[in-house]
């Protein structure tokens, strides 16, 4: 039997890890960003922090904060169109899973239009073609969907969400900062650090489990467990480490 694992290009970690995404972009050759985030993040600052940023190494992009938790068809259709008006050739998601669920939807389909129909990606996808290259910065530890291969998209017509699945929407870049994830107020870090916890544990008892899945989900739960209450209690170098336990969770779990 054969087992595959796809991870990101690079990974950055670390308080203050958000300065190396100049660098990243340009090393790439991309020109123009999509960015795409939530009002919340807006009002929280956090889209400046990397508008500064790109600003500063005369980068451009452009906004889309039209996402909600638990994204709709809707919200990735008009991400789309935002993004085919905008001149943009890569993506920046700013969020915790909703912004980057968005993103891959969206760059999946850019690249892949026979897919337009965002129903017909459910399940595992048999697209052609990898996304939009992605630079995914995450502001909540919980999630990992920068470095997972699935997302989770809301039908509201028919009262339903469903599970994608396509190693072709990966990021080609993770930047998981600290810093940005220091104003989550407690009850989300404890909501998004169980929600870590809950990946680490499910993906070691799954009958799919497997030797480096396992070493992977055990030691996400070792960091996890000696840092969710010091991070729910504001110490940043916990929250640093449960940004690293979440990652090395997500790691495991798309390959089980």
């Amino acid at each position: 039997m054969t087992q595959r694992m796809i991870l990101n290009e690079t990974a950055w970690f670390g308080a203050g890890a958000l300065r190396h995404l100049p660098e990243e972009v340009q090393r790439r050759g991309m020109r123009k960003a999509l960015i795409v985030t939530d009002k919340a993040l807006v009002a929280a600052g956090a889209l400046k922090r990397v508008t500064d940023l790109l600003a500063q190494h005369q980068l451009d992009w452009a906004v889309y904060d039209e996402v909600v938790p638990n994204p709709t068809i809707r919200v990735v259709q008009q991400g789309v169109a935002v993004f085919r008006e905008s001149g943009a050739d890569y993506l920046i998601a700013i969020g915790g899973g909703s912004p980057q669920d968005t993103s891959k939807a969206i760059g999946i389909i850019i690249n892949n239009p026979e897919f337009e129909d965002v129903r017909s990606l459910e399940g595992v996808s048999p697209t052609r073609h990898p996304c939009v290259p992605i630079i995914a910065i995450p502001t909540t530890a919980g999630t990992a969907a920068e470095v997972t291969i699935n997302y989770v998209i809301t039908d509201e017509e028919n009262r339903r969400k469903f599970v994608c699945v396509d190693p072709h929407d990966i990021p080609k870049v993770a930047i998981i900062d600290a810093e940005m994830m220091a104003s989550m107020p407690a009850s989300l870090k404890a909501a998004t650090g169980i929600d870590a916890l809950t990946h680490a544990i499910e993906g070691y008892i799954t009958r799919g489990a497997w030797t480096l899945t396992d070493m992977l989900h055990l030691k996400a739960i070792e960091i996890i467990s000696q840092s969710l209450r010091e991070s729910v209690a504001g110490n940043i170098e916990a929250v640093e480490q449960m940004a690293l336990g979440q990652y090395v969770a997500g790691m495991g779990f798309s390959y089980v």
